[in-house]
């Protein structure tokens, strides 16, 4: 899939007050910012159409546009986050994403689903069973996904507690190539499709992204940048400290859509 045009939300002046387990201390609002603009202007560099929404000052976690909706070629649906803080961010993003798709689904009640948690596999979607996302939630989106024509499956997190969400622990990265931490859960869904699995300490650097030909990778994890480059891909490195600190990743910053002429 090629993506033509990206959502993005800017770090508002309580982005500290969020939610985080990281235990790396609060983040640095103005090392946070200029993260952020690198990241869009990255996504610029891929040949994407970016909007950045303003802050969302009622919502400290709102920068993390990818948890409230999921976005297809066949449409978007805004989700039931599994925090109750950020149950309101659903609301501000329906405008935004009704411009560019018209129509948008719901999550509904006591349906629970953050974005983080649905990785598309080329048309296959897995979706996480997290602390964030319930079996109900899984349930709608599977329907939803499956009315238009794809296919989904669950994979259960709960004996893993360190993947807060499903892609905190796997990326697609190519057609029948994904990048995964070490003892991904549910690894029979991958039969088939070759892994790339990330050495200890770099963890966190399989949250990244493909965006065209490029793929985006957390700064400061080298192996896995090596490796990548090592197998024909132009990685982008980008600096994620601050976002790191808030249990944020790249795929989390945006929301990538691939939208037809006219």
């Amino acid at each position: 899939m090629r993506f033509t045009h990206a959502i993005l939300r800017v770090p508002g002046q309580h982005f500290a007050q969020g939610l985080s387990s990281a235990g790396e201390g609060p983040p640095d609002l103005e090392r946070a910012l200029e993260q952020h603009a690198a990241y869009a202007d990255a996504l610029r560099a891929c040949g994407l159409q970016v909007e950045v929404l303003p802050a969302d000052l009622d919502h400290p976690d709102s920068c993390f546009v990818e948890d409230p909706a999921i976005v297809t070629e066949a449409g978007a649906l805004l989700t039931r986050p599994g925090a109750p803080s950020r149950l309101g961010e659903v609301v501000t993003l329906r405008p935004v994403l009704e411009r560019y798709v018209g129509s948008v689904s719901s999550i509904e009640a006591p349906g629970l689903l953050d974005g983080g948690d649905v990785c598309d596999l080329g048309g296959r979607f897995l979706i996480g069973l997290s602390g964030r996302t319930n079996a109900e939630g899984a349930g709608q989106l599977s329907r939803w996904l499956e009315a238009r024509g794809y296919q989904a499956e669950t994979v259960d997190l709960a004996d893993h507690p360190r993947l807060l969400h499903l892609k905190t622990g796997i990326s697609a990265i190519d057609e029948g190539r994904v990048v995964t931490v070490p003892g991904f859960p549910a690894a029979r869904l991958l039969d088939g499709m070759e892994r790339i699995e990330v050495e200890a300490g770099e963890e966190y650097a399989a949250n990244c992204i493909r965006v065209n030909d490029r793929v985006l990778v957390p700064a400061g994890y080298p192996r896995l940048t090596e490796r990548l480059e090592g197998l024909g891909y132009q990685t982008l490195p980008l600096p994620m400290s601050e976002f790191r600190r808030m249990d944020g990743g790249l795929s989390c910053l945006s929301l990538r859509l691939s939208l037809r002429p006219g």
